[in-house]
């Protein structure tokens, strides 16, 4: 089993990848596929933020624009309006807990990581916006490098591979090195559960997690939920806890370090039964 064995410092804070974490999902939208991850008030997400972190979430992800297939564009004004009065009472109340923000926009970025933000989770791989690294680069933050197949809005019309481990291996292997060439080494690698994959590309990629061990660098595991489930069970969205539960102990046997989830309290649960079993 690959182990990533380092502790590492984000702009404000430690996250301490010895053991696996859990990334706690916050959606300031009104759009995103799963209802009870939005919220639409400061208030309420704090709440929320209260809850997860009560719950034992290591990490919390803020993201203004829904990434589900076919989602609507907005732009970067409209995606930091609605998140910035979130994102600086979350700092103000939670300043030892990593704070991260889903955006591939540069200017959310620099605008998050000024006002103390940890962490940029960029599902363009910095396809969208190269300037997101110029940000990344300047506060020496954490940069989550997820692998997507065209873009939200076309990624599901027609997802194609011949080898889908191997295309998204040396996609991020790729980016690795240019980030590498930039001075950024604080990153985290994803494959991009459900992002340009069909179902079967997304269960190939969880039977082979482990080989994204080989890049060196964190692995997160964003399942929670999706359709990679909901279409293969033929069920709804917020019938599909015991099945994502289900999924990430899976995730971590195959090597994942990073949950991101809708539900903490069942990940750090499935977490606990993992490290069990090594023992």
């Amino acid at each position: 089993m690959w182990k990533i064995s380092y502790i590492s410092f984000c702009m404000n804070n430690i996250i301490n990848f010895l053991a696996p974490q859990v990334m706690g999902i916050i959606n300031c939208t009104p759009d995103s596929f799963y209802s009870e991850s939005r919220i639409n008030s400061v208030t309420a997400a704090l709440n929320l933020a209260e809850k997860m972190i009560n719950d034992g979430a290591d990490i919390i992800d803020v993201g203004a624009m829904s990434s589900r297939p076919g989602a609507e564009n907005i732009g970067p004004h409209e995606e930091w309006e609605r998140m910035k009065e979130i994102l600086v009472e979350l700092r103000k109340e939670y300043p030892s807990v990593p704070i991260s923000v889903d955006t591939y926009h540069g200017s959310v970025a620099h605008q998050a990581l000024d006002i103390g933000i940890d962490m940029i989770n960029d599902i363009s791989g910095f396809q969208h916006d190269i300037s997101i690294l110029e940000a990344v680069d300047k506060h020496n933050a954490y940069y989550c490098l997820m692998h997507m197949q065209n873009s939200p809005q076309t990624m599901q019309n027609d997802p194609n591979y011949q080898d889908v481990v191997l295309e998204v291996f040396e996609f991020l292997k790729a980016k690795l090195k240019i980030l590498r060439d930039k001075g950024i080494h604080k990153v985290i690698v994803d494959p991009g559960f459900g992002f340009g994959k069909t179902i079967e590309h997304n269960y190939v990629l969880l039977k082979q997690l482990e080989v994204f061990q080989i890049l060196n660098k964190p692995v997160l595991a964003g399942i929670s939920r999706k359709s990679m489930i909901t279409k293969l069970l033929g069920i709804e969205s917020d019938e599909a806890l015991p099945a994502t539960t289900a999924l990430h102990l899976i995730a971590l046997q195959n090597g994942a370090n990073i949950l991101r989830v809708h539900d903490v309290l069942e990940a750090k649960q499935a977490i606990k039964l993992h490290e069990q079993l090594r023992e």
